[in-house]
């Protein structure tokens, strides 16, 4: 078939160079501006000799007309972070996909997979549906779940389930959709939600919360862009690590909420509501991912105060 790739970075590259060594034809690709390092997706395009274009904005008239330009069967959406009109995804004859990680309708919005971790789901995945202007709010084509294990990360669940998931299941329904045999399944509006994209704010640890939630929380924004709280007046960002929640009284007599109670090898031991934390790995603000126990951070430290 003649293919559209919109998306950008390796998710991007890794849909376009599937439909490639199908012996498919890619058209053209629409990727962002970029505004720091190489988009790997634009890198991989010109190096197959496929036509890149990289428009501000794709509903400037000049996106529409490349897209019509590149007379192509399908547009395929794969990590897209700009808006892309209805009226660019009307031009191919077959229309336009989009992959979205989340089983839609849940979790719409650009933080979807953090927020299925943070809010403590079991299972998620991805959907393949016919992008309309609202967010990741068109008709389904394909859906495939994945499981959240106790301990995932974000990072976990992404790159180990859903992103080689993904790409296969967009070459998959773009098949079906160019076969005629692709359905529309309207997504079940009672069971839907947005949530907005995992910031400074929502990245937030609270002391307070139960261990639960601060672990998911952790989980969720690893790897990026990491939970967060303060030391010195320093934020310090922590990633990997585990929990275990308190037994008895005794466990927490005498601690306080907040602070660093052991250290355990490379790790140290936060005691949290509930439980304790043990972060085995950190970063001080404007340095780089470490060992906890090499932070610095001594025994008695109450984090957030």
């Amino acid at each position: 078939m003649r293919v559209a790739i919109i998306g950008q970075q390796d998710f991007g590259k890794a849909t376009m160079e599937a439909f490639l060594k199908r012996g498919d034809d890619v058209a053209a690709v629409f990727c962002a501006p970029e505004k720091g390092r190489p988009d790997p997706l634009r890198l991989a395009a010109e190096a197959a000799g496929v036509k890149v274009y990289q428009f501000p904005k794709l509903t400037d008239p000049e996106a529409i007309e490349a897209m019509k330009a590149a007379n192509v069967q399908i547009g395929v959406m794969a990590f897209v972070t700009q808006f892309v009109p209805q009226a660019l995804c009307d031009i191919p004859p077959f229309g336009t996909i989009q992959f979205h990680p989340s089983l839609l309708p849940l979790h719409r919005g650009a933080s979807s997979m953090s927020w299925a971790i943070i809010l403590g789901r079991k299972e998620t995945g991805f959907s393949i549906f016919r992008p309309t202007d609202g967010l990741d709010e068109g008709p389904v084509i394909l859906m495939k779940s994945v499981p959240i294990e106790d301990e995932d990360t974000m990072g976990m669940v992404y790159f180990g389930k859903i992103f080689p998931m993904g790409v296969a299941a967009l070459v998959e329904a773009a098949d079906m959709v160019v076969a005629g045999k692709g359905p529309a399944i309207a997504q079940y509006e009672p069971n839907a939600g947005y949530e907005g994209i995992i910031r400074e704010a929502e990245s937030h640890i609270n002391w307070a919360s139960h261990v639960d939630i601060t672990f998911n929380l952790i989980r969720g924004c690893n790897p990026a862009p990491g939970a967060w709280t303060t030391v010195d007046g320093k934020k310090l960002f922590l990633f990997e690590a585990t929990k275990r929640i308190a037994r008895t009284f005794s466990e927490v007599k005498g601690k306080k909420i907040g602070q660093v109670v052991a250290q355990n090898g490379s790790s140290l031991v936060i005691h949290g509501q509930g439980g304790f934390i043990e972060v085995h790995r950190a970063r001080l603000d404007g340095g780089k991912k470490i060992p906890a126990a090499e932070t610095g951070i001594a025994i008695g430290t109450i984090l957030g105060a």
